[in-house]
């Protein structure tokens, strides 16, 4: 007779949570639209093989490979403010502060697979993670 071996059942802590696949960001700065509207609040989502893989077939890529980053997050930048698409225009309209923050956030999001960071308290030393999309209004 052969004995029959089941798996023990994951415990809570040991279950994969589900997968995120959108993060919420504030731009440090903010993204100003023609009517003079600062638009900061948005949604990154995790990029596809095939937004990394399409940009590099356009010709303003090919004459300018730095425009690779414009055409990638204007294809990951899902939501800013009340814009009602995102296109190369918008990411090229930011300030560069709040395009060095996006492209951060879209490593840290699509490389190591978090948009945390680990900190330290220089007063206290105590270390501790932020959630760099900037979770609250105002925060980065």
């Amino acid at each position: 007779m052969v004995a029959e071996t089941k798996a023990a059942p994951l415990s809570a802590a040991d279950r994969p949570g589900p997968l995120r696949t959108e993060f919420a960001f504030v731009l440090p700065r903010g993204y100003v639209d023609e009517q003079g509207v600062v638009h900061r609040e948005g949604l990154m989502r995790l990029a596809t093989a095939r937004d990394e893989i399409n940009p590099v077939r356009d010709p303003r890529v090919r004459e300018n490979e730095a425009y690779l980053t414009v055409i990638l997050l204007s294809r990951v930048i899902t939501r800013l403010g009340t814009l009602p698409q995102i296109n190369p225009g918008v990411v090229e309209g930011m300030f560069a502060s709040d395009l060095a923050f996006l492209q951060d956030l879209y490593r840290r999001i699509n490389q190591d697979g978090t948009s945390q960071a680990a900190v330290t308290c220089p007063a206290c030393r105590h270390e501790f993670t932020v959630e760099i999309g900037g979770g609250s209004s105002g925060g980065s």
